[in-house]
């Protein structure tokens, strides 16, 4: 499944994109007030989804609505930097594989849906862009004990553009919150595909990023350092995962700032971050309006 959630005519609804267009899940499931409250719910609620859509035809297409963030108000976001091999060796600093790994955490404010612009902030000529796979968790769980446990615990997969405004990172020394969290920076979309979707598994998943039509990023997650199931193991060490929980992967190497120079985005800019078996998440970027 498909798993998203919309705005249509003034109001926030969930459903699955089926055909090019939605099968609105809230009206016909109305003990279920969400795609978090779904995964909450567990394998009964996505049967119970699964049903609902059986020879369903959509109710709304999707050019119709506005895609938000699939998860409302998630818990927790949590990020993973330099998991990509090669970003390691982008450094440029000599430093040897990392034993564990990176971590910081993202506010829900921080994005916005499939087609919404990411907002270029007039305090900053540095808006990056990521491309990245991203873990939706649909059960809770606290120090897995196998790689099984762990691959339970993932509910599906979207896709995320994780703005960045480079210059604020290097604020301090030893933390990047201010630079990751610029409202409206980046994007989580467009839907979450169910983890049943991946009968391959995970590690073969090939993520590109394009800006403007040109491709910036191509990798897939055998490169990963740190797989999907070793991030929920560590990550559930030390707290617990919780449905409706993300956990953004990684980016791979090719973004603006490492390029000489830098190439960073501003207002007119699109950029699409495509991954197999999920989809496209596009978005254009405009300079964001500063009420006075």
């Amino acid at each position: 499944m498909k798993l998203l959630t919309f705005r249509s005519q003034g109001t926030v609804r969930w459903g699955a994109a089926v055909d090019g267009g939605i099968v609105d899940l809230a009206r016909r499931l109305p003990g279920i007030a969400s795609v978090k409250a779904l995964l909450e719910g567990g394998d009964a609620a996505l049967q119970q989804a699964r049903a609902a859509l059986a020879d369903a035809r959509p109710d709304l297409q999707l050019a119709d609505v506005q895609l938000l963030v699939p998860v409302q108000q998630p818990e927790k976001i949590l990020c993973i930097g330099v998991n990509y091999a090669h970003r390691n060796a982008e450094y440029k600093d000599g430093s040897t594989l990392p034993q564990h790994p990176s971590i910081f955490v993202r506010f829900p404010d921080s994005f916005v849906g499939h087609g919404e612009a990411l907002l270029a902030p007039p305090e900053s000529q540095q808006l990056d862009y990521e491309g990245e796979i991203v873990i939706a968790i649909g059960r809770p769980v606290r120090r897995a004990s196998s790689r099984e446990e762990a691959l339970a615990a993932i509910g599906g997969l979207t896709i995320m553009n994780e703005g960045t405004i480079r210059d604020w990172v290097h604020h301090a020394k030893f933390n990047v919150t201010q630079g990751k969290n610029w409202q409206g920076s980046g994007a989580i979309g467009p839907w979450i595909v169910t983890a049943d979707e991946f009968t391959a598994g995970y590690g073969q998943l090939h993520l590109t990023t394009h800006v403007n039509g040109e491709l910036r990023q191509d990798d897939t997650t055998a490169s990963l350092m740190f797989d999907f199931a070793h991030l929920v193991t560590y990550l559930s060490t030390f707290i617990t995962l919780k449905p409706g929980d993300l956990i953004a992967t990684g980016t791979p190497i090719g973004a603006g700032v490492r390029f000489e120079p830098p190439r960073f985005l501003k207002a007119g800019d699109r950029v699409e971050v495509t991954v197999d078996g999920i989809g496209t998440l596009s978005n254009p970027v405009r300079d964001e309006e500063v009420l006075r």
